[in-house]
Parts: C-alpha cells; structure tokens; sequence
C-alpha cells in the first residue's frame, strides 16, 4: 500500500516481469498458516542477539510489539479461513518477533489511519505494505505538500510497484494509465494507486477524465471490479498479481500493462524512537543473513522483491 511521490520505474519494470511470472506460477493458498503465534522459547533464543539488545528497555519488560496492520491486503497479510493472521508481513514479524525475543502482535486498522496510531502510540509500529516515501518520513500530505505531521522513521523491508487490473477477457484496451482516461478505476484510499490515479486523470484530455472510486480496503475494490462497477482496480503488485491467481479459481482477473512505480515497502516507526528502529533494523538484516527472510519470500512467491539488507529511509 504505496503513498506517490516521483520514483524511479523503468529498471524495475524488467523486475516486474519475472515477479508477475514468480507470483502467478507459485503463490498457493496453502502457504498460509498463523505466524503470528510464538513460542514460549522465542525470549530464550534471542538471549545472545545483537538485535535484542538494542531493544528499549520497555518493550522488553512487555514482551510484545504492537503492530498496526490493514489486514485484508493478500497475500502481505490477511486473514485465512479459521480467522488467522498470515501473509508476507506476519511471517516476516514472526521471524523480526524471534530475533528480538518479542511477539510481534498484529492489530487491525483501516491503512490511512497507521500513522495516526503511531503517533497516539496505539501501536509500536506499522507493517502494512506501505511504502517508504519521503512525504511520509517527513509527515508531509502527499497531496496538498503540507506539513500535517512529524513523520516516521522506515526499516525497508522490500521493494514492489503498483499494477492494473481488469476483469479477464474484457481488459477495454487497458495497458497503460493513460488508457484509464474516460473509464472508471478502483482502489484502496490512501494508496499509491489513489494517488496515481489522481495525477494521471489530470493529464487526460478532451473531457475525459479517470472517474475514481476509492474504498477502505483493497478487497472491496476488487468486489466492485468483480461486479462490473469499475472498468479496473489498481494495487500493489504482489496483491495485484494474488487476486489474479486466487479469485474465482483464477477467471475473474487479468493483468494488464506493467508494474509502474517500483518504491521500498518499509516497517514505519514514529519519530524519536531511535532505539526501535536500530533493533528492528539489525533484527531484519539477521534474518537475511541467516536465511529465514529467503524462505518467507521463496514461501509467498515474491523473490523478486527482495531485498539484500536492511535500510532506514531509502525511499524517495
């Protein structure tokens, strides 16, 4: 769940080819299963990590990181049939949750809202496929370019762009953003795909603007999609290309064009909590170097959203 600014999109856009290909060939509704539970020997394990040490003091004495979480995004986290938390973002805060010696515990919230949870401390911090942007380190509304909070810090996690999509076999000649123009698109508000959507109606000509609808969360969109309401729906490549495989086994959904926007997703922490942020980024640079962030991406299907090493604000 991406916020706009300018990014670099043409060298990620050969990336998004052999994702679109990654995830369509092996994203399994079997590769569920709750990674939010933890095991009681998770403290004793971490007892001799670097990453555990550098944890405040206070959420030690908990035990537990609050996490605030739009969980109805498949496959970065949702909810499968018996009601658990699974996804790309549980797993890897499973694993985060080990290294540090704390349970990473998932909260549910509408996305435009995280932030505004970090900032009340309702939640330690953000995991939400949502992508690190310099507006949102700084606090800035991507839209009117004011000053509307402090911002947060960002441990960037992976990297994915934002993709169309339209009902299979009735894609209208849709294979660009600028093919939107005079039809209807749905999506997630307070997205990217929002944003995008946006700016590029603006360039429109001849009257024919992007008719825009915009829903709390990215599964409604694809249920006005499914029900004819819109010509298309705009989401994150790794949802994008999961709705395709998974909705009505398959023949609901297609891809059109390429993944455009390519940004780093990353694990957002209010301003000031330094301490947080180094733990939870030498706990995620662990976990690559030690390979349990390999097999959660090979898991999903989305290798080539990877990431090498942990970053603090590496959007822009």
């Amino acid at each position: 769940m991406t916020a706009s600014t300018t990014r670099r999109t043409a060298a990620k856009s050969r990336i998004a080819a052999a994702c679109a290909i990654a995830v369509a060939g092996t994203m399994l509704l079997t590769a569920c299963g709750d990674q939010t539970k933890s095991s009681g020997s998770t403290k004793a394990k971490a007892e001799n990590s670097a990453a555990a040490a550098l944890l405040p003091q206070e959420i030690k004495d908990k035990g537990v990181i609050k996490v605030g979480s739009d969980i109805a995004y498949p496959p970065v986290e949702f909810k499968d049939k018996s009601g658990n938390t699974v996804g790309i973002d549980p797993d890897l805060g499973a694993a985060l949750g080990k290294e540090l010696g704390v349970k990473f515990q998932f909260e549910n919230g509408t996305f435009d809202t995280l932030i505004t949870g970090l900032r009340s401390k309702r939640y330690d911090l953000a995991m939400s496929s949502m992508t690190d942007t310099k507006d949102r380190q700084e606090g800035i509304d991507s839209e009117t370019k004011k000053k509307v909070g402090e911002g947060v810090d960002f441990v960037d996690y992976f990297t994915a762009g934002v993709s169309i999509y339209t009902r299979k076999g009735d894609d209208q000649g849709i294979k660009t953003w600028a093919d939107l123009c005079g039809k209807k698109i749905a999506v997630q508000r307070g997205t990217v795909s929002h944003d995008l959507a946006k700016s590029e109606s603006k360039k429109c000509t001849g009257g024919k603007k992007i008719a825009l609808e915009t829903f709390d969360n990215d599964l409604e969109a694809q249920t006005r999609l499914r029900s004819g309401g819109a010509d298309a729906v705009s989401s994150d490549f790794p949802v994008a290309a999961y709705a395709v495989k998974t909705s009505g086994g398959g023949k609901d959904f297609q891809l059109v064009g390429e993944q455009v926007e390519a940004a780093p997703y990353g694990i957002a922490i209010a301003k000031g909590n330094d301490q947080l942020t180094k733990a939870v980024q030498a706990a995620l640079d662990a976990i690559i170097k030690n390979g349990e962030y390999g097999k959660i991406i090979a898991k999903w299907g989305v290798e080539a959203g990877a990431v090498t090493e942990a970053k603090v604000n590496g959007g822009s």
